[in-house]
């Protein structure tokens, strides 16, 4: 099934004062703390050696209390249901396997090629944006997939799934204007890898957005989510520093 145009949720007031608060400091707070955090780990990362475990459980610590804000709109609202925030089957189970392996034979395959390139001291796009992020022991590679996981569950979960109800529900948007409104929100996220990451946000959003449009249902999106984000934050840390090498 697809979301149809007409839905619409009723938030009651408690889940419309919860999720405003959390849609205002995913718009104005999340960008600056997000770059915030992002530059203390780059600062540390090489002078202290559990700077990027701190970062990580900080980064799970935040995503569960966002997803745990949704889930209290959703209680707190009956008019709510959980379909209106994605939480359902697709109509076409067999569409989204096919989705799923074809992204994930794709992460594989670019993750491949990405780990090469590191190997061999070549540039990889993007990777300067992340590098205080990447690995470099056991223990962060493992706090590394746990991210990348709940980041793209709890990412589906808040920007899709509530924000594009609570535009329709709570601000009276049609349901495009809402999706188009719930992509501003998660690119600004991506202001702490500066503005070539708003820009990356923006277009994922947007496929993201598209992915749960056209199906109804988070499942597709946070599937190709969860793909990317593990094959992003699992790449081994270059040997020479790229953002040195960029400046």
């Amino acid at each position: 099934m697809t979301i149809s145009p007409d839905m619409s949720p009723d938030f009651s007031a408690a889940a419309t004062a919860v999720t405003a608060a959390l849609a205002a400091y995913l718009l104005f707070g999340e960008p600056w703390a997000g770059r915030r955090m992002y530059g203390s780990l780059a600062r540390r990362r090489d002078i202290e050696p559990r700077a990027l475990v701190r970062y990580f459980s900080a980064v799970l610590a935040l995503w569960a209390s966002f997803a745990a804000l949704a889930v209290a709109a959703l209680l707190l609202s009956p008019g709510v249901r959980a379909a209106d925030l994605g939480l359902a089957a697709p109509e076409s189970p067999v569409v989204t396997v096919i989705g799923v392996l074809a992204v994930g034979a794709v992460a594989v395959k670019s993750g491949r090629t990405f780990r090469d390139l590191v190997r061999r001291g070549k540039n990889v796009p993007g990777l300067a944006a992340i590098e205080a992020m990447l690995p470099r022991a056991a223990e962060e590679r493992g706090l590394a997939v746990a991210v990348a996981v709940t980041d793209g569950l709890c990412a589906e979960l808040v920007y899709r799934g509530l924000l594009i109800a609570f535009g329709v529900g709570a601000l009276g948007l049609n349901l495009y204007a809402a999706a188009a409104l719930s992509v501003v929100v998660y690119a600004v996220a991506g202001f702490y890898q500066g503005r070539q990451g708003i820009a990356v946000f923006a277009l994922f959003g947007t496929v993201f957005t598209g992915l749960y449009l056209a199906t109804g249902s988070l499942l597709l999106p946070a599937a190709v989510h969860v793909l990317l984000s593990v094959r992003d934050l699992t790449l081994p840390a270059p040997k020479k520093p790229l953002a040195a090498t960029a400046a």
